[in-house]
């Protein structure tokens, strides 16, 4: 394994980009949100390529898988997240389309990784 190797990663990348994405459809929530849902999000975004940097850096194929899994977990927290925002009113239905179009794009980019690795095995 090269040094930084998570960052010719495609999908480590895109989940970089999404993690802008998801900053600046939460700087307009409410200030009330400010310790609410809005850290929740971005959070949960900031824990996507981190976890696929670190499983990246680890030794064995069956950490990377585990920290790649954790990566798929916090999407999905996300995507739970994007949800409640849209119904609580503050996605926009533009916005909305583009980051979970966005967000089904990184799973299945991970899901392929995660299958292209346990074929390592």
């Amino acid at each position: 394994m090269s040094e930084r190797s998570h960052t010719k990663l495609e999908v480590w990348r895109r989940s970089i980009s999404m993690v802008a994405q998801v900053y600046r459809i939460t700087k307009d929530y409410p200030t009330e949100e400010r310790y609410g849902l809005m850290s929740q999000m971005r959070r949960a975004a900031v824990s996507v390529p981190s976890n696929i940097a670190e499983g990246a850096a680890r030794k064995s194929t069956k950490e990377y898988v585990r920290f790649l899994y954790n990566a798929r977990g916090s999407l999905s927290e996300l995507d739970a997240q994007i949800e409640i925002s849209r119904n609580l009113g503050y996605l926009k239905k533009e916005k909305y389309k583009c980051i979970i179009d966005e967000l089904n794009e990184i799973s299945r980019m991970l899901s392929g990784l995660i299958n292209s690795l346990g074929r390592r095995k």
